[in-house]
C-alpha cells in the first residue's frame, strides 16, 4: 500500500541508503563462452568481415545507417561510438565457435544515469555466426551482471524498434518486463521509428540471473553444443 506524507498525497517507497553509483567504466568481462572488451580500432577489421558482408543487409535494418560497404564507412560509424563522451561500447569476442576470439558483435551501455541508478544496453549487433548462441546470451547477462552487481544499479534498459520482432522476443526471452510503446520517438535511415521498451529491475535481477546462469550452466548443452532445456522454461525468464 503506498505511504501517505502529511499532506494526504501518496509517495513511492523509500530507497534506503540510496547514493549516486558510479558511471561505468571500460572494463574487460570474462564469461565461459564470450569476453566483452572495450571497443577499439583493433577489432574494426573483425567486425567488418563480421557483420558487413554482402548478406549482412538484414542486420543493419534497424540500425542508424545501412550496411557499410568499406572498412572506411565502418570505421567512421565505429569511431563515433568509441569518442562518445556519455556512451561506452564493448566489443563481444566468443570464445568458441567458428569466429573464436574474434570480434563478432559489439553492445553499448547508452542513457547511463548514476544518480537513480539506470543504464540502457543499446546499439546490440550480433554477426549471424554469434545469434542464437549461447556467446550470445552470456554477453547480455555479463552487462546486466555488471550493472547490477559491480555497479548497483537499479534499472536496466532494454529498447528496439517496435517491428523489430526477433529483437523483441530477445527481451522477453532474457527475463525483460516490456513497459510500453513510444510512439514516434525516433527517425532511422528516413524511417519512422516507434520504439518498445523493456527493463528489469535491481529486484527481479536475482531471478532473472539464476534462470541465466542456469541456461548457461554446461551441463545444459550436449556435446554438439544444443541446448537441453530453453531458457524460457526457467522461472523469472521469458
Amino acid at each position: 500500500m503506498p505511504e501517505l506524507n502529511p499532506f494526504d498525497q501518496y509517495v513511492g517507497d523509500v530507497v534506503p541508503g540510496w547514493e549516486r553509483r558510479p558511471a561505468p567504466e571500460p572494463v574487460t568481462l570474462l564469461g565461459r563462452y564470450v569476453r566483452i572488451v572495450p571497443l577499439s580500432s583493433v577489432h574494426y577489421a573483425d567486425l567488418f568481415d563480421a557483420v558487413c558482408g554482402p548478406d549482412d543487409d538484414p542486420l543493419w535494418t534497424y540500425r542508424p545507417i545501412a550496411r557499410p560497404t568499406s572498412l572506411a564507412t565502418l570505421w567512421m560509424h565505429l569511431a563515433a561510438l568509441v569518442d562518445s563522451p556519455v556512451d561506452l561500447t564493448f566489443a563481444l569476442v566468443p570464445m568458441e565457435g567458428e569466429r573464436a576470439d574474434r570480434a563478432s558483435g559489439i553492445a553499448s551501455f547508452m542513457r547511463v544515469d548514476p544518480g537513480t541508478g539506470q543504464v540502457e544496453v543499446a546499439g546490440v549487433l550480433y554477426a549471424r555466426t554469434l545469434q542464437r548462441t549461447r556467446a550470445a546470451t552470456e554477453a547480455i547477462h555479463l552487462l546486466m551482471r555488471h550493472a547490477f552487481d559491480d555497479l548497483g544499479y537499479r534499472r536496466f534498459e532494454w529498447k528496439c524498434d517496435s517491428l523489430n520482432e526477433p529483437s523483441r522476443r530477445a527481451a522477453r526471452r532474457l527475463g525483460f518486463v516490456y513497459e510500453g510503446r513510444f510512439r514516434n520517438h525516433m527517425i532511422t535511415q528516413g524511417r519512422n521509428r516507434d520504439t518498445d521498451w523493456f527493463s528489469v529491475t535491481a529486484e527481479e535481477w536475482p531471478r532473472v540471473s539464476a534462470a541465466h546462469q542456469a541456461w548457461l550452466d554446461p551441463d545444459n548443452f550436449d556435446d554438439a553444443g544444443r541446448q537441453r532445456t530453453s531458457l524460457s522454461s526457467y522461472p523469472a525468464a521469458g
